[in-house]
């Protein structure tokens, strides 16, 4: 039109720089937008490396450091860390490096395994509970808090010693311990994730997407499977994470009171019980155990935090 001023050229850049900035970041998908949330948490990322070393130390280490861990050697029993027996050795001249090796697979097997079992009833009892209501989920809240209630240091004590030896006899030794060690604390640990769930169902039932799937036709298992439970899996992993690392500190302390693997099994939790009775002359014995549960949960709790904050898209990062 004749008299209008044209539109100018440097105004609009920005505009245009903008909206081009935004159109990337709207081509994230979610798990890339919560992947580049996770790595500005700093102590989340070096946590994740540093518990990638240790899994890859109990995975491929054995294929590296080939001593065998019951190899007897009185010549060098008690020693501290040497080119040798880089972590030192025991009470009977056994490689400390390689018994650690070995127990990190245990210990870190009996973790995940246990925390499978408990996210797995959590997701049974609280998705039940949130989708039944009524007198189902009353039923299934008063379980629940029984649960909480009970002891669970006790209640583990009491279970390993009542069913130790019947498990064994039918699924081996080291079969029948590893079996009732998950199940025990997996048993022990699914209250939380199960409280968690609920609350996650009964929030995103009630949201307009659903309703419109109700309003199609949606059954309710389709509801579940399609659309509550993949918006109420963010929580559950940050659960998840949390889990195995209770696990690792409850089978830790089985094996320190030598309620886990028998005796001639090394976990962490048994090479620390056996250095019990040296820490004045053979310190190292203790520390690197120690040292080991010590990192190991400390790292998980951080992925944990970190994974909370990059599923949660309240959060401003």
């Amino acid at each position: 039109m004749a008299g209008s001023t044209p539109a100018s050229l440097t105004a609009d850049a920005p505009a245009a720089a903008g909206t081009a900035a935004a159109a990337k970041r709207q081509n994230f998908s979610p798990w890339q937008e919560a992947w580049r949330r996770f790595r500005r948490h700093k102590m989340a990322l070096f946590s994740a490396i540093a518990l990638a070393v240790i899994l890859f130390a109990v995975l491929f280490g054995p294929f590296i450091w080939r001593v065998p861990i019951n190899e007897i050697d009185f010549a060098a029993k008690l020693q501290g860390p040497s080119w040798s027996h880089p972590l030192g050795t025991d009470d009977l001249g056994q490689d400390l490096l390689a018994r650690l090796i070995y127990g990190g697979r245990i210990s870190i097997a009996v973790g995940v395994a246990a925390m499978v079992v408990a996210i797995f009833f959590g997701l049974l009892v609280g998705s039940v509970a949130g989708m039944a209501s009524g007198r189902v989920d009353a039923a299934l809240m008063w379980v629940t808090d029984l649960f909480l209630s009970l002891p669970q240091l006790p209640l583990l004590l009491l279970v390993i010693y009542l069913f130790r030896e019947p498990v064994k006899g039918v699924l081996g030794v080291e079969g029948g311990a590893f079996v009732l060690i998950v199940a025990v604390i997996g048993g022990t640990r699914w209250m939380s994730a199960a409280r968690l769930v609920r609350a996650q169902f009964l929030s995103l039932r009630e949201k307009e997407f659903v309703e419109a799937a109700r309003a199609l036709g949606a059954s309710r298992l389709r509801q579940v499977t399609q659309h509550i439970l993949p918006n109420a899996l963010g929580p559950v992993i940050v659960v998840a994470t949390i889990d195995i690392a209770a696990a690792i500190i409850a089978e830790s302390t089985l094996s320190f009171l030598g309620l886990g693997f028998p005796s001639d099994v090394p976990t962490w939790g048994s090479v620390l019980r056996d250095a019990k009775d040296y820490l004045d002359i053979a310190p190292h014995w203790a520390l690197f155990p120690g040292s080991l549960i010590f990192i190991t949960v400390l790292a998980i709790n951080f992925i944990g935090d970190g994974l909370r904050d990059a599923l949660d898209p309240r959060r401003v990062l």
